[in-house]
């Protein structure tokens, strides 16, 4: 499954990444690349933790679907596979 995550970079601030589908699921990096792989890390680290709890993981949003999601102002869209591999960078 490929779920999105938002890129944030303000200045003199490290790349931040957050998942919408998955609050609290968060990373940053000092480069693009050290956001994405960090984030590639978190979010399989994440829903493993929701499946031990016994929590529903949920369906991937559409960019569609977040169009008025206040978070996703001023960010990049990133889409991640539940695994540790990307599938595609959208900018």
């Amino acid at each position: 499954m490929e779920y999105i995550a938002y890129v944030h970079k303000d200045e003199h601030s490290d790349y931040g990444v957050s998942f919408p589908d998955f609050p609290g699921c968060v990373t940053a990096g000092s480069t693009l690349e050290d956001a994405r792989r960090l984030a590639a890390e978190a979010l399989p680290m994440h829903v493993d933790g929701m499946r031990a709890d016994g929590k529903a993981i949920p369906e991937p949003s559409n960019l569609g679907n977040l169009q008025g999601d206040l978070a996703m102002k001023g960010a990049m869209a990133l889409l991640f596979v539940e695994s540790t591999t990307t599938i595609a960078w959208e900018f």
